[in-house]
């Protein structure tokens, strides 16, 4: 054997088990371990530099998680056949992971720190994500990396009034509550997951069913890092410090501190009033003096003046940075129907928060395609977030998409995702787009809500509306304070101890995001911050119905209009035609767009289009293709072929009747050419009869003819 590996068992509670094994994979890393339920396998990794860099002051962690496309037997799309960006399911894994990672690193750490996930092997009924906490903290604990965990994450789930921990992809398809829940053997670190309209006490419920199956992860890799001698760490030093410029600064700044804190100003009038003190503070030193104390005097004045001043202020007075109390909801003032053109518009502005939202109807053919590992198919509801530099006042480029734009657009899809119609209740793709045009606290919620106004704009009819809120928390150990704050600013979350998303209708919570930064947080703050939550979120509610109440009834002018029937599932390739050809003619000749979806034993077929007179013409054409023959109907029809004893007529497309000589009058034929007719021409005939046999129609010509004639040819007789 050219390794030694050590393995450690976790039981499910059922007949499931979760592997952990070291020892074999990536011996140079840092730390290695593979973690394993069934057939799938994820591998992960960590290293870290041996020192900082210089004048870093901050924790450079980066997690990327990577699902191999051979893991499921599959090749990558695209023309190059590899694995490429990472999609936005892998950038949502690798934010549960960091999430749940970053705050338990020394604060004096500032090593670079880079974590990777693999899945290697997949077991396409299990879901990968509720493994990658788990594999990521394993990786840390058999590696010397100071870390203050482990910790472990899990997926949770309420499936027929059960709960469920790690459910398979299948399983999860009726479930109400999914949430992924990431903590330490002690505390709760992180929350995510969407619900479909569920009480705060059965939320909480669930997050205490997670936390005592995490608390068996925990205990293994414990006993795992004992076991392999990685429970004392490496030394380091990071950070070096001037305890008597600490004290310093702290003396002549903080009581000026704690006035600018309780004046009430706004986000940047206060910023530019508490650079100002410490550039103040800073001119009793020499240029000299400052080029080694200048870094030291910024983390001293952010840490021991400006955090603890804002802290003090709401934990003593029950003040905030703006001048409200603890669950007070900004200002709030919304708009519909901003923008003329578009599909559905809103504006939503809470204090210095603003989005812009948008609402843009299409096809089945606007569907986002998903093409990853382990998922495959189609979304028919998309929501995008963007967070451009302006809204912070910022200088910069905007450059590529960010991991928290995908991160915040996810929880904002989530959120309203259970409200949006689809399937056969919506014929229309829908794409909701968030521009964040000021920001100062959860501009995510704003998103929320404004992407609930601009769907109820455009008039789609969304079941309910839903409003969002985030909620801060300030403790302080030493005395037993605590305040909750409803809908925190930027600086709130910035310098508190958590940062609480929920999202919600009238009747539950649809969704959550939730990240502490704080050790020992008890339920029972966490169920107060959940009942403040629910308050405030309905006070928003109320102020988006007082804006627009329900969907228009009608679309907005510029909505293309979508006509869906459902025609027998035998019809399906007669509507397309060979290669496509009948539904591309058809397409170009009426203007409009045209698509077919099989579901079970139909297909049911949408036209887009922009003018009714296009429709029209698309609908007719269809329901001709798609027609039944009824013996006793007058057709009338094309003579597609000329025969001896008679002629073949398509009464409907793709149906052909035979005309017979003798049906085509009351006068007697011996030839075809006697007839005068020929191919190309258009008759009225009438179906005469069926044959339930063989389906052959039978048409006649010469029962239509005037009485007057059929008289004259009997008296011939």
């Amino acid at each position: 054997m050219m390794y030694n590996a050590t393995r450690k068992v976790i039981k499910l509670g059922d007949d499931r088990e979760i592997i952990i094994e070291t020892g074999k994979l990536a011996k140079q890393a840092d730390g290695s371990v593979v973690i394993q339920q069934g057939d799938t396998m994820l591998l992960a990794t960590v290293v870290a530099a041996k020192d900082a860099k210089a004048d870093c002051d901050f924790m450079p962690l980066q997690v990327d998680y990577k699902e191999k496309y051979a893991a499921a037997g599959r090749f990558p799309g695209g023309f190059l056949k590899r694995e490429a960006r990472p999609s936005d399911n892998e950038i949502l894994v690798s934010r549960l992971i960091d999430r749940a990672l970053r705050p338990l690193f020394p604060s004096n750490y500032h090593a670079e720190v880079f974590v990777n996930v693999y899945l290697i092997s997949a077991d396409k009924d299990i879901q990968p994500d509720a493994l990658a906490g788990l594999a990521a903290s394993a990786a840390l604990a058999v590696s010397d990396i100071p870390f203050e965990g482990p910790i472990s994450e899990v997926r949770v789930s309420r499936i027929d009034g059960k709960l469920v921990i790690n459910p398979t992809f299948s399983q999860n398809v009726n479930a109400d509550i999914d949430l992924i829940v990431g903590a330490t053997y002690d505390n709760i670190l992180m929350v995510e997951g969407e619900m479909k309209e569920v009480s705060e006490a059965d939320m909480l419920e669930a997050i205490k069913f997670a936390h005592e199956e995490i608390k068996k992860h925990c205990l293994a890799q414990m006993e795992l890092s004992k076991e392999l001698g990685k429970d004392v760490k490496r030394e380091y030093c990071h950070e070096n410090n001037d305890e008597e410029l600490r004290q310093l600064v702290i003396a002549e700044t903080y009581d000026k501190a704690y006035a600018i804190a309780t004046s009430g100003t706004a986000k940047h009038e206060r910023s530019e009033k508490f650079e100002a003190l410490e550039a103040e503070f800073c001119t009793r030193f020499t240029e000299e003096e400052l080029e080694e104390k200048a870094p030291l005097i910024k983390r001293y004045f952010h840490d021991d003046v400006m955090k603890k001043a804002m802290r003090n202020m709401i934990l003593d007075e029950g003040l905030r940075l703006d001048g409200r109390k603890t669950d007070e909801i900004r200002p709030i003032w919304c708009e519909v129907g901003y923008l003329p053109a578009a599909h559905g518009s809103a504006i939503f502005t809470r204090g210095e928060t603003q989005s812009l939202t948008t609402v843009t109807l299409g096809t089945k053919l606007d569907e986002k395609m998903i093409d990853e590992a382990l998922v495959q198919g189609s979304e028919q509801f998309v929501l995008h977030y963007n967070f451009p530099p302006f809204s912070t006042g910022e200088a910069r480029p905007a450059r590529s998409l960010s991991r928290r734009e995908i991160g915040h657009g996810n929880l904002a899809w989530r959120a309203l995702k259970p409200m949006v119609p689809v399937g056969e209740d919506n014929p229309y793709a829908v794409r909701v787009v968030s521009d964040i045009l000021e920001s100062n606290g959860s501009s995510s919620m704003a998103t929320v809500c404004a992407g609930t106004l601009a769907l109820m704009d455009s008039g789609l009819k969304i079941k309910k509306p839903v409003s969002g809120i985030a909620m801060g928390l300030i403790t302080d150990s030493q005395s037993g304070k605590y305040a909750v704050l409803s809908d925190i600013l930027g600086d709130e979350d910035h310098l508190g101890d958590m940062d609480f998303k929920v999202t919600g209708t009238k009747d539950g919570i649809t969704a959550t995001q939730m990240d502490i930064k704080v050790d020992g947080l008890s339920y029972e703050v966490l169920a107060k911050a959940l009942e403040q939550a629910r308050q405030g979120r309905i006070h928003i509610l109320n102020k988006i119905t007082e804006c627009i109440a329900e969907p228009r009834e009608d679309f907005r002018p510029f909505v293309p209009r979508i006509v869906q029937i459902s025609i027998p599932k035998d019809f399906i390739g007669a509507v397309i035609g060979p290669g496509g050809k009948v539904i591309q003619e058809m397409q170009k000749q009426t203007g409009t767009t045209i698509t077919i979806t099989e579901v079970e034993d139909k297909g049911i077929v949408d036209i887009f289009g922009e003018n009714k007179e296009g429709l029209d013409a698309a609908l007719a054409r269809i329901k001709a293709i798609t027609a039944v023959p009824e013996e006793g109907e007058i057709y009338k029809g094309k003579i597609r072929s000329i025969v001896p004893f008679g002629a073949f007529i398509e009464i409907l497309p793709g149906k052909d009747g035979l005309l017979h000589i003798s049906e085509i009058d009351y006068k007697r034929f011996e030839t075809m050419e006697e007839t005068g007719l020929k191919e190309g021409d258009e008759i009225e005939v009438k179906l005469i009869n069926i044959d339930s046999k063989t389906g052959k129609l039978k048409l006649s010509r010469k029962v239509l003819l005037p009485k007057k004639q059929q008289n004259n040819k009997k008296e011939e007789k």
